[in-house]
């Protein structure tokens, strides 16, 4: 249960939290871009099964390969992209904690 709560926390808590504490002007918007980091969960309907809950994400489905967290890393550099690349980024480190939970 405790992974459960850990791993949701970031997923929707410090995305909420990052959005108030740090973007004043574009507040909600900038909340609900880091909330829909969650899109790249769409590759698990490639796996099967879709969900395992003793699987680690981390390199097993493609948006979560070390290539694509390699291309998430670099989006923050660029001011087009730095939001998507911090949604994406928060939402593989939700990722890394399950993992290390698992």
């Amino acid at each position: 249960m405790l992974r459960f709560i850990i791993h949701y926390s970031i997923h929707f808590i410090v995305p909420i939290l990052i959005g108030f504490l740090f973007f004043k002007e574009n507040r909600i918007k900038v909340i609900l871009v880091l909330l829909a980091g969650i899109v790249i969960d769409l590759d698990h309907l490639l796996a099967e099964p879709i969900f395992d809950l003793n699987r680690c994400s981390i390199n097993f489905h493609p948006l979560h390969s070390y290539w694509a967290i390699s291309l998430y890393c670099i989006l923050p550099f660029f001011k087009q992209t730095r939001i998507i690349g911090l949604a994406l980024i928060i939402h593989i480190i939700a990722d890394v904690v399950d993992c290390f939970l698992i």
